[in-house]
C-alpha cells in the first residue's frame, strides 16, 4: 500500500481542523472558538509546548478540532517536522490544517513520512486504519505523493532482513524498478565480475555462498546530461574475516543503505521524468566468513589498475565502490554521485542523524548545501584534506584500503575513492548512517533514507526544464 494513501485529495470539508499553536498565537487561535471549547481546554491544562496535542470534543461524543502545539522557532528542523508526530497521535479519521504551519509542503510530507511502518513479517489482523490527512490547497499534492512513496520504497528496502535480501534480490529490486520506468538493467554475476572488469567487487563477494552481482541500470536519452549515482549494496556485513562483535554486527542489515538510497533518488529522478540520461551503478555482495574470503594482506588489482592492499577485510564497502566509481567514471559523467554506509568514524564526527558529504568542487558543495537547508534533509561538508592520502600508503601495494590510526576514519574512506575518480565533471560522496535508532518527528525507527531528498532537489533545480 503507497504510503500517500495517508493523504486525502482536497476539499474535504468534513475533515476535523487542527490548530497549530505557539505561546505567541494561542490566545488568538482559541479567542475565536465557543465559549464550552475554551472552557475544555482550560480545564485539560493544555499548554502549547511542542508536540503538545489536545482534542476538542464535539457533539455526539465525535472530535470538532484538535489543537497541536510548535516551537518559537519555525524555521529549526524539528518544528519543521514536528507535525509528522501526528500521523501517530491522532485517532482515525480525516484531518485537515485548520490554520498552515510555517512550511506546510514538509508539514505534510512529515505526516506521511511519520504514517509509515514496516509491517511485511506481522499479522494483517494487528493493522489498524490511521488518521488521514487532507493536502493544503498550498502544497503540491503530485510532489510531496512522490517523495513520500519514494521514502517508503527506500526504507523497505533497508528493513527488510537479511535472509529474504541477499545479492540476487537487491538486484531484483532494480530489475522491477527499471522495468517500471522503461530503463534497462544488466545485471553481472559471480565469476563474470572477473570477466567483466569488477575484480574487487568478485573479491569481497566471493566468501558468501550468494553470489556477488553488479547492477547496471541505464535511463533517459544518450544526449542529456549524464548523471551517474552508485550506492553500496552490501546486504550483510559481518566483518568478514576481521570479524565484527555482535554489537556491532546487529543492525548490519541496513549495509545496504546506499544501494537503497541510490534506488530512490532513481526513482525520484524517473517519475518526475527529469531531463537527464541516469544510470546507476550498484555493486552487491555479502561480506561473510568461510574459506573463499578474502584475507587480510591480500593484494588484489582493482578495476582501475590500482593494486590493493586489503588491511581490513571489514573495510569492504569502499573496495566494491572502487571497481563501481572508476566504471561509471570512463564515461566522465556531468555529475558523478555515490551514497555508502561506509565508516563508524561518520557517527562520531556527526552523529547518526547527519551525513558527511565530500566533493573537491566548491560550488557544488554550496549548492548541496543550499538544497539541504532548504528541504532540511541535514548533511553537513566535510574536506577531502589530501596530505591525508600518505595514510593510506602500503609497503607493497599502490595503496591500502585502511590506515593505521584511528583517525580520520570517514575522511580517509573518502580519499581512498577518490583514487578512483578523475575524468567525472563533479563528484560527491555521502557517508549515510541509514539508520534511526529512535522515532523522530517524520523519522520513524529504523531504515532512513538519508541525503535522497536534498539531492533530488538539487538535480531539479539544476536539470529541470
Amino acid at each position: 500500500m503507497p504510503l500517500s494513501d495517508c493523504l486525502v485529495d482536497r476539499p474535504r470539508p468534513d475533515a476535523v481542523p487542527i490548530w497549530f499553536v505557539s505561546p505567541a498565537t494561542m490566545d488568538g487561535v482559541v479567542g475565536v472558538m465557543s465559549s464550552s471549547t475554551r472552557d475544555w481546554i482550560a480545564h485539560a491544562g493544555f499548554e502549547p509546548k511542542p508536540g503538545a496535542m489536545l482534542l476538542l470534543p464535539g457533539a455526539a461524543g465525535r472530535v470538532q478540532g484538535v489543537l497541536f502545539g510548535l516551537g518559537q522557532d519555525d524555521h529549526h528542523e524539528r518544528t519543521v517536522f514536528l507535525p509528522g508526530r501526528l500521523a501517530a497521535l491522532l485517532p482515525p479519521g480525516t484531518f485537515r490544517f485548520g490554520n498552515e504551519p510555517d512550511n506546510a509542503t514538509l508539514a505534510t510530507l512529515a505526516f506521511a513520512l511519520q504514517a509509515y511502518s514496516f509491517r511485511r513479517y506481522r499479522s494483517a489482523v494487528e493493522h489498524r486504519a490511521g488518521a488521514q490527512l487532507v493536502v493544503p490547497e498550498s502544497v503540491d499534492n503530485t510532489e510531496v505523493r512522490r517523495i513520500a512513496d519514494a521514502v517508503a520504497f527506500g526504507r523497505d528496502l533497508i528493513n527488510a532482513p537479511a535472509n529474504d535480501l541477499g545479492p540476487e534480490e537487491l538486484a531484483h529490486a532494480a530489475v522491477e524498478l527499471a522495468t517500471a520506468h522503461g530503463a534497462t538493467t544488466e545485471i553481472i554475476v559471480g565469476d563474470d565480475l572477473l570477466a567483466s572488469g569488477f575484480p574487487l567487487v568478485h573479491a569481497v563477494g566471493k566468501g558468501s555462498m550468494r553470489a556477488p552481482r553488479l547492477a547496471d541500470m541505464r535511463w533517459g536519452d544518450q544526449a542529456l546530461p549524464k548523471v551517474t549515482i552508485v550506492g553500496k549494496g552490501v546486504v550483510f556485513d559481518t566483518g568478514g574475516l576481521d570479524l565484527k562483535s555482535p554489537s556491532n554486527m546487529l543492525i548490519m542489515k541496513k549495509d545496504m543503505g546506499g544501494a537503497a538510497c541510490a534506488l530512490t533518488l532513481a526513482r525520484l529522478i524517473m517519475e518526475s521524468a527529469l531531463p537527464v540520461r541516469l544510470r546507476v551503478l550498484l555493486p552487491i555482495v555479502e561480506n561473510a566468513v568461510s574459506g573463499s574470503s578474502f584475507r587480510p594482506l591480500d593484494v588484489i588489482k582493482s578495476r582501475k589498475g590500482v593494486t590493493v592492499e586489503i588491511g581490513d577485510t571489514d573495510a569492504e564497502g569502499r573496495l566494491i565502490l572502487a571497481d563501481a566509481l572508476a566504471c561509471a567514471d570512463e564515461e566522465a559523467p556531468d555529475i558523478l554521485i555515490d551514497l555508502a554506509t561506509l565508516t563508524g568514524a561518520a557517527r562520531v564526527a556527526l552523529g547518526p542523524d547527519i551525513p558527511p558529504f565530500y566533493t573537491p568542487s566548491d560550488a557544488l558543495a554550496t549548492a548541496i548545501s543550499t538544497v539541504s537547508e532548504r528541504t532540511f534533509d541535514p548533511v553537513w561538508r566535510l574536506p577531502l584534506w589530501r596530505p591525508y592520502l600518505s595514510m593510506l600508503d602500503s609497503k607493497v601495494a599502490d595503496t591500502s584500503n585502511i590506515t593505521g590510526t584511528s583517525f580520520a576514519g570517514s575522511m580517509t574512506a573518502a580519499l581512498f575513492l577518490s583514487k578512483f575518480v578523475q575524468a567525472a565533471k563533479s563528484w560527491v560522496h555521502f557517508d549515510v548512517y541509514g539508520w534511526s535508532a529512535s522515532a523522530k518527528p517524520g523519522k520513524p525507527e529504523g531504515g532512513e533514507v538519508q541525503a535522497v531528498r536534498a539531492l533530488y532537489q538539487l538535480l531539479r533545480e539544476r536539470y529541470a526544464t
